[in-house]
């Protein structure tokens, strides 16, 4: 059986272009998806970013949505404790009476950005959430979305009561918050293109913790998977030269760097102290030409037990970063 695919976008930005052309692009790969039989597309919520242009994932899912047809669009993820629990109830039970049996709400914890001063203004103040407040945030939307209280003022949209057109997910990259997917019945989204050491072990613990509700019946799973097919395993490496600079800032603990146009980034040196933890983590996802990616697509596949994968590719030419993504549905085929 061939595996599902999806996608999740961060709508990375070109040197020299602006938030608006970046998120053009994304419209286009958002058609192009659709057409090629994705899964579903979600977009991830980046505050103060040098390169993300994916702020507010209300705004563009329903901005895609409008310019697509089949595909699934949501957050992956609004992250809970940036926001109030009605707040993220309203905005999705809004978005799926006006796409009905569309709409997903992957829910995270992450603050979305590394600024301190921006995370503190996000939550008005407050400090970082603990493990028992973001609990009771995601309970509480998950109970506002269900739609079975009758108070009056639980109502998320004027309208017959019921449950919101909203398939929420869990987003994780760790065994706590695989535990707590699988408490609550719901789907869940392992973030390997984060995590891949935690992978494994983090979804069998979903599995042994999952328990039935009204949100699934039996385990779901999307394993994200950082992804770059190209003609071949010499060109993808090209390409994630980029996003391999980038994440040795992320490791050293300097936060987000901007992408570097691939002829620049190639004459960038990546520093040898930093080179086995960047390549070790390249090498656990899925690069390289449609036979590779295939392979890896089966592997990934058969570690995790997935139900999906979701892809997040950050080719910096946006042309190219459609590319792969078609390419990645021929290797997908072969698995």
């Amino acid at each position: 059986m061939v595996i599902a695919l999806s996608a999740l976008e961060v709508a990375p930005a070109q040197k020299d272009r602006s938030a608006a052309e970046a998120l053009e692009a994304v419209g286009r790969l958002a058609q192009r998806l659709d057409e090629l039989g994705f899964t579903r597309l979600w977009l991830a919520e980046h505050h103060a970013s040098p390169w993300a242009t994916s702020v507010v994932p209300a705004v563009l899912t329903a901005h895609y949505a409008a310019r697509t047809t089949r595909i699934r669009l949501g957050s992956g993820g609004v992250l809970a404790p940036n926001h109030s629990p009605r707040a993220l109830a309203e905005q999705f039970a809004t978005l799926g009476v006006l796409y009905p049996g569309r709409i997903d709400i992957g829910i995270g914890r992450g603050p979305g950005t590394h600024d301190q001063g921006v995370a503190r203004a996000l939550r008005r103040g407050a400090e970082l959430t603990t493990d028992a407040e973001y609990q009771a945030d995601v309970r509480e939307i998950l109970r506002l979305l269900s739609g079975e209280s009758d108070r009056p003022g639980d109502r998320l949209i004027s309208g017959p009561t019921g449950p919101a057109d909203a398939q929420p997910w869990l987003l994780s990259s760790s065994t706590a918050g695989s535990e707590l997917a699988g408490e609550l019945g719901l789907p869940i989204a392992f973030a390997h293109h984060i995590r891949p050491d935690n992978t494994a072990a983090a979804i069998e613990h979903y599995r042994e913790h999952f328990k039935p509700s009204r949100w699934a019946d039996q385990p779901r799973v999307s394993v994200c998977v950082e992804m770059i097919v190209a003609d071949t395993d010499e060109e993808a490496k090209r390409l994630g030269i980029p996003v391999d600079l980038a994440k040795v800032s992320l490791f050293s603990g300097r936060g987000e760097a901007p992408l570097l146009p691939p002829d620049e980034a190639a004459v960038a040196e990546i520093p040898e102290e930093a080179r086995p933890l960047v390549d070790g983590h390249s090498a656990s996802q899925a690069r390289g030409s449609v036979a590779t990616v295939a392979r890896r697509f089966a592997e990934i596949t058969e570690l995790t037990g997935a139900d999906e994968l979701m892809l997040m590719c950050a080719v910096y030419d946006p042309e190219l970063r459609v590319r792969s993504f078609e390419l990645a549905a021929q290797a997908a085929a072969l698995t």
